[in-house]
């Protein structure tokens, strides 16, 4: 298995612990940190570039698969 199958197995929203659509949620518990820095950092990402901020979500949002779909 190559390493884009690992991240593709391994990187997925988590609605459960996710308060929107679950893509920070599910990046924090990839990267095995805290949401809340997660979603610190999509704020300020958003507060000064948010039309890549926005995309960005909305992106993860759209292709990454739910956690409960595995």
């Amino acid at each position: 298995m190559n390493r884009i199958d690992r991240i593709r197995a391994n990187l997925a929203r988590d609605r459960e612990n996710g308060w929107i659509g679950g893509v920070c949620a599910g990046i924090a518990r990839y990267f095995n940190i805290d949401a809340a820095f997660v979603r610190v950092a999509v704020v300020v990402l958003c507060i000064f570039a948010w039309k890549i901020g926005l995309a960005v979500y909305l992106a993860a949002w759209l292709l990454l698969p739910d956690r409960g779909d595995e």
